[in-house]
């Protein structure tokens, strides 16, 4: 039986990505993903629009897509949309690849080619590195989770697209209806 070859986050940070390709770190394993496609985007984008454009008038913080977050161990992970808060924000040199610090709030769409253990996986680390929330949205399926971390495991609330979306703790005031983000 071989052994896996792990990487290090400076090695990372050190590759190169061929087009069409991205990468992510779990616990020193290279994952590699498929670009996401048109429908993956739009969601995204609305999501970082609406989110952007509501922390950037409250001043509580920033909001990005597609950056690579250092986690705890040799994970990097890059979030489809995070928002980081004021505080952490104002901690870090943001010239850093990846950012070394977990983001307050993680937003991801769902590709069909994710697997339900690699995505409880990616909660579970954003979740330990002190990730505050987790949205795990299913465009196909048109359903969203919300992940908070637990004493002993993971709070999850679940909602279809009849529902809205907030982090009342994170950003007060801000609600996204869902059927929104899946029209």
């Amino acid at each position: 039986m071989g052994t896996k070859a792990l990487l290090s986050v400076e090695g990372y940070a050190a590759l190169d990505e061929p087009e069409g390709v991205r990468y992510e770190l779990s616990e020193g394993e290279l994952i590699v993903t498929p670009s996401p496609n048109y429908l993956h985007n739009e969601i995204r984008d609305e999501f970082n629009a609406r989110l952007r454009a509501f922390v950037k008038s409250e001043r509580l913080g920033g909001v990005t897509s597609e950056t690579d977050f250092k986690l705890l161990g040799e994970t990097v992970r890059r979030p489809d949309v995070a928002f980081i808060g004021a505080e952490r924000l104002r901690r870090i040199d943001l010239e850093q690849i990846p950012l070394p610090v977990a983001p307050d709030l993680v937003i991801e769409i769902v590709s069909k080619s994710e697997r339900a253990a690699d995505l409880l996986l990616k909660v579970s680390q954003y979740l330990a590195a002190g990730t505050r929330a987790v949205w795990l949205f299913y465009p196909n399926t048109r359903l969203a989770y919300r992940y908070l971390p637990g004493k002993l495991e993971p709070e999850i609330r679940s909602a279809d697209a009849g529902h809205t979306f907030e982090e009342p703790e994170l950003l007060p005031g801000f609600s996204i209806p869902l059927d929104q983000i899946f029209e």
